[in-house]
């Protein structure tokens, strides 16, 4: 086994996480996120031009307003997958002057239209997704908390949740901090982390187990068992979060604008998913195992 203590220097990882997640929860309260259009509510836009149009067309013209993270959609009878006549804008909130400006760089840089529809709307999702969305995720580490409990220890389950916690706690930091937009796939994204970090976790505790049951009999201290059952999984581990980080490090630089924000997210929860099953969730487990003795 490899001389590296990981489990002995528990204080060392739970101090690096504290580095980003204190200054994320004083972010989160002072600063707060940037909210997308789906929780703030926008204004809507459905343009008919003259001659055929992209999308790309569109968000290069809404650019210098710095609304090129708007929702562009091409509609109509004419429309093919690349250009159409008929484009749907949904853009944050603007004010009159704001919306003219906007309408008037559009016709400059696109070309002539006609306004078939514009109008103002709330927020689609607001409140009632930020609650279902938090239900989502407190249920789901109260099943995990009782599925490890019952196939493995109660420890271990808290343990989990409290690593998938951590994870939470890493992305909304960076997006307060980034102020990146939070809209519907930001939450898809949340969710797909908490799925990808237990099942890290959980491979890293099944070898604890088995390795418990084996040195266990032999007197085998439990803070090697650790080291030596992360270890065993490093491999594991390290090849699941680069082939996850290959296809997302592409859909960020090479996926269109809308997708970034989800992307980026993926990427910030895949590396802290990562860290925290080697780092942060089996020496947690051995704190709760010192406490009781």
């Amino acid at each position: 086994m490899p001389n590296f203590d990981i489990a002995g220097k528990a204080k060392i990882w739970f101090a690096i996480s504290l580095l980003v997640i204190i200054p994320g929860i004083i972010s989160m309260a002072t600063r707060g996120f940037n909210f997308g259009i789906d929780f703030t509510g926008g204004t809507i836009m459905d343009l008919r031009f003259e001659n055929p149009v992209s999308i790309s067309q569109v968000r290069e013209s809404l650019r210098p307003f710095g609304l090129e993270g708007s929702t562009i959609q091409l509609s109509g009878e004419n429309s093919s997958v690349e250009t159409s006549n008929d484009v749907m804008i949904r853009t944050g909130d603007m004010e009159e002057v704001q919306r003219k400006e906007v309408m008037a760089g559009i016709k400059s840089s696109v070309g002539n239209y006609e306004v078939m529809r514009e109008e103002k709307v709330g927020a689609t999702i607001g409140s009632e997704l930020i609650f279902n969305a938090v239900m989502a995720l407190v249920i789901s580490w109260a099943m995990i908390i009782l599925y490890i409990a019952w196939r493995f220890e109660f420890r271990f389950g808290i343990a989990a949740v409290l690593a998938l916690v951590h994870d939470i706690l890493i992305v909304l930091a960076f997006f307060s901090f980034t102020q990146r937009q939070v809209d519907s796939s930001f939450v898809a994204a949340l969710l797909t982390i908490v799925g990808y970090s237990i099942n890290d976790t959980i491979v890293i505790f099944d070898r604890i187990r088995e390795n418990l049951k084996i040195h266990s009999r032999r007197g085998g201290d439990a803070k090697d068992i650790v080291n030596r059952s992360v270890y065993q999984t490093l491999t594991r581990s390290l090849y699941t979060v680069f082939t996850c980080l290959f296809t997302t490090f592409a859909l960020f630089f090479f996926g269109g604008e809308t997708t970034k924000d989800f992307a980026f997210a993926l990427i910030v929860g895949f590396f802290s998913g990562c860290y925290s099953s080697i780092f942060i969730a089996g020496p947690l487990w051995l704190q709760f195992r010192n406490w009781k003795k």
